[in-house]
């Protein structure tokens, strides 16, 4: 399809232009039309299903883009998922379309780790519970931890592992990694020890998780993990809920085997109110909000417009999903 004009696309993030409307103002210009999520959050299949009629590209959040959402598709050339991770997308329902399917690999990297970090010192200095007291007229000596001479474990070693670990270097800490296709150069350079993830998860005071959704890590924080971790480590999540099973989380804080936890990811999200997790003093809890960071959004935004053009013109895809 050559004459974009004739192009409709839809656009489901709503960090989508956030910080720099240009975006928006570049795709409506270059497009016939461009449809935007209404709800303000990611969409279910259901969702879905209802919007992707008549569109031919699709610039995708978080939503359940299943086998049940894409037999909506009538006209759709390409989805671009606005990040990494494609889990939620049925590829083989996209590949049996002929749908092509691509993210912007690295465009958010810097800002999870950073949260990460943000979420590893937090814990660290107790500063929830020490702002909670003082917010109540209290005026506590919290204790905290320094990050000097910690161990912190980082399982992932992709590009936003690499930036968190590029980090935590300057903060005198032990950092070690596990990640089957670990660039061993690039840890060697930077003092990073690559180990096992058994090693990993009984020497951390610190595990911070950097892992895609496959099947091999889809639960892999489970109850065996968790006991095996050191007594009084902390548990940082900005990857995916899916990644840990939250009641096995929820036991081995009840029961002091960790110290704390912090999570930017759920299993449900938004998760229930009634999760404990959200109540727990030691756990700290955040929106999935990793990427939501000016230099991440415009990166993205502008790499999956870029992207989802550039198919729509018959070339080629430059990130590809396979």
């Amino acid at each position: 399809m050559k004459d974009l004009k004739d192009c409709r696309i839809l656009v489901t993030p709503t960090s989508y232009g956030k910080f720099n409307p240009r975006l928006k103002t570049d795709l409506e210009a270059a497009v016939g039309e461009v449809i935007y999520n209404p709800t303000g959050k990611p969409l279910s299949s259901e969702e879905v299903a209802l919007l992707l009629p008549g569109m031919n590209g699709y610039i995708a959040g978080l939503d359940q883009i299943d086998r049940q959402a894409l037999s909506a598709a009538d006209t759709l050339k390409v989805i671009v998922r606005y990040g990494a991770g494609v889990d939620k997308v049925d590829l083989a329902a996209a590949a049996e379309k002929g749908i092509i399917v691509s993210n912007t690999p690295g465009a958010n990297a810097v800002a999870v780790a950073e949260l990460a970090l943000c979420l590893i010192l937090m814990l660290a200095r107790q500063i929830q519970p020490a702002v909670s007291a003082l917010k109540k007229g209290e005026w506590p000596r919290v204790p905290g931890l320094s990050l000097q001479e910690k161990t912190v474990g980082i399982i992932g070693l992709g590009a936003i592992g690499k930036q968190l670990a590029l980090r935590l270097v300057n903060f005198d800490c032990r950092v070690i990694a596990h990640d089957p296709y670990a660039d061993a150069q690039f840890a060697a350079h930077n003092h990073i020890e690559l180990v096992s993830q058994e090693t990993l998860v009984a020497e951390s005071d610190f595990i911070s998780l950097h892992c895609p959704v496959l099947p091999a890590t889809v639960g892999m924080v489970n109850e065996t993990f968790l006991q095996s971790m050191k007594k009084g480590a902390f548990l940082v999540n900005t990857s995916r809920g899916e990644v840990v099973v939250e009641s096995a989380l929820i036991k081995a804080l009840e029961s002091g085997h960790l110290a704390g936890a912090a999570l930017d990811a759920f299993e449900k999200e938004p998760p229930d109110p009634s999760n404990l997790l959200l109540s727990m003093p030691q756990v700290i809890c955040t929106p999935h909000l990793g990427a939501q960071a000016d230099g991440a959004t415009n990166n993205m935004g502008k790499m999956a417009l870029e992207e989802c053009l550039r198919v729509l013109q018959g070339e080629p895809p430059q990130y590809p999903v396979h």
